[in-house]
């Protein structure tokens, strides 16, 4: 089973849909995207001599390719590897090297970046858009390339402690079972009619993409190629049945934005990848009506844990309203979610524990792995790392995030990343990096800095030192110098004490 196949099928039963949309421009209808598919299809195997199960990187800011590519690969029986466009050079390096991918795909102002780390497995790098990337659709039409539905589709690279990220391998079957749960779970309201690419491709925006190529709805890019406020309420303006995936931070934005902007054409804005204030959600209710649902889920399992739907929220007749807002949902149709203490035992209802997650969204394991995989993946259970509570009616409420998670704006920060670039400043003894409650973006990242003996350390020094070795976003917002950092009698640095610190810090 080819997760290809259902832009195969909408090429030949809805060829007249528009597809792609520039903004209000209309690029593509699905006759024309499901040729052109499989003309990269062809292009990429005849061409690049690329087999299937090989990897193809996707380094690029949102455009109206980034849909044709990823499909062009599965049409192939490839595996597209997609990169978050704002990464360093060091982790894209890291990405393309561990990933083994021999083709990388960029946006124009990547092509420096990407273009120095050919070498190794990585032989060629294409322009989006550019003449190499259009000389590829002269090619003839590809067949579908067959694959079994275990086989892997995408590999999605999380971060993790160490510092080095991990590629979470999702197999055909995952994208499938995710796309099913996003028509039964989280927008479960015909007819799905245009998608919203505001937030990165690279990540929850483009796995939804792949729901609504199964209804053959509109892909639309912002002309920003982002998200930008005013545009985005000119296209919902613009667009009937409009949907958009969103971290909270987004949605706040919206919020505060002071237009007096029609959204009748709206149909829901999905949010997820961190917290939402109780307080926001109520006055996004206020200003677009039963219109927000909201997803948790990870890498791991991709968009797929659990979900408030739109009709949840609208409930505001049940006694626990406000209490299922202040959780992310119940458990979606396609996997089972449970709690577990320390020692693996399930735990009762209103009892905290790890949450725990078994399904067909669950990816396969960690690419080339094996140690990481077995300790994520116990006895066909994900465990997430995330900590939470279910109660009596099967809502599960986060209550803290194991590994010192930090998620700001969205994005997933881990501080060791973080600690392991500003250990290396030469005028820092110890460093400690955590999170810091923001009501815009949820979370900003605090580093805890113990200066070398007679050092002073200037801040501006340290941000320059982060934008040369770090992606732009990982970077610390706020530098507290302190003369020790707080430990236990083994040594480790206790960060529960740095946030109590933090809570009546002043700037």
């Amino acid at each position: 089973m080819n997760i290809a196949s259902h832009m195969v099928r909408a090429g030949r039963s809805f060829k007249d849909r528009p597809a792609i949309m520039k903004g209000t421009s209309l690029l593509q209808t699905y006759g024309g995207v499901s040729d052109r598919v499989s003309r990269l299809a062809s292009a990429l195997v005849s061409r690049f001599y690329l087999k299937a199960g090989d990897r193809v990187a996707l380094s690029l800011s949102n455009c109206p390719e980034y849909l044709e590519l990823l499909y062009g690969c599965w049409h192939a029986g490839l595996v597209p590897v997609p990169i978050n466009a704002k990464l360093h050079k060091s982790e894209f390096s890291y990405i393309l090297e561990n990933s083994e991918a021999t083709l990388c795909f960029a946006s124009p102002k990547l092509m420096d970046v990407i273009d120095s780390l050919k070498g190794g497995a990585l032989q060629s790098v294409v322009e989006v858009p550019g003449d190499d990337y259009q000389q590829m659709l002269a090619f003839d039409p590809l067949p579908l390339v067959a694959r079994a539905p275990e086989e892997p589709a995408w590999l999605f690279y999380t971060s993790g402690t160490t510092g080095q990220p991990k590629g979470a391998v999702l197999s055909h079957r995952n994208l499938l079972a995710m796309s099913l749960c996003y028509f039964a779970d989280v927008d479960q309201q015909a007819p799905w009619r245009a998608i919203l690419h505001a937030a990165p491709m690279s990540h929850g925006s483009g796995l939804y993409g792949l729901a609504h190529v199964m209804q053959a709805g509109c892909h639309i890019i912002p002309e920003s190629g982002g998200f930008d406020v005013t545009e985005i309420y000119q296209l919902i303006e613009a667009t009937p049945g409009l949907v958009f995936f969103a971290a909270p931070t987004m949605v706040k934005r919206l919020l505060d934005h002071p237009a007096d902007t029609d959204t009748t054409n709206l149909k829901t804005i999905i949010y997820g990848g961190g917290p939402m204030y109780v307080e926001d959600c109520l006055a996004g209710l206020e200003r677009f009506g039963p219109k927000l649902a909201q997803l948790y889920g990870q890498g791991e399992s991709p968009m797929t844990i659990t979900a408030l739907s739109a009709a949840i929220h609208a409930d505001k007749e049940h006694p626990r309203w406000l209490k299922r807002l202040s959780s992310v949902g119940i458990a979606q149709s396609a996997v089972e979610v449970r709690i577990a203490s320390d020692d693996g035992a399930w735990l009762p209802e209103g009892e905290v524990g790890e949450v725990l997650v078994r399904g067909e969204t669950v990816m396969t394991g960690y690419w080339r792995n094996r140690q990481a995989s077995a300790e994520t993946l116990h006895d066909g259970w994900l465990h997430t790392g995330d900590f939470g509570v279910l109660d009596q009616e099967g809502f599960l409420t986060l209550k803290d995030r194991s590994k010192d998670l930090i998620i700001s704006g969205g994005t997933n920060i881990y501080p060791r990343e973080v600690e392991e670039v500003l250990v290396k400043h030469p005028k820092i003894s110890e460093i400690s990096v955590i999170g810091r409650p923001d009501r815009e973006w949820g979370e900003t990242v605090v580093a805890y800095v113990v200066p070398k003996e007679d050092s002073l350390i200037d801040p501006a020094s340290l941000e320059k030192f982060c934008i040369a070795n770090m992606a732009r976003f990982k970077r610390p917002k706020h530098y507290r110098f302190v003369e020790s950092l707080p430990k236990n009698n083994y040594g480790k640095v206790l960060k529960k004490t740095l946030r109590e610190l933090e809570k009546s810090a002043k700037e």
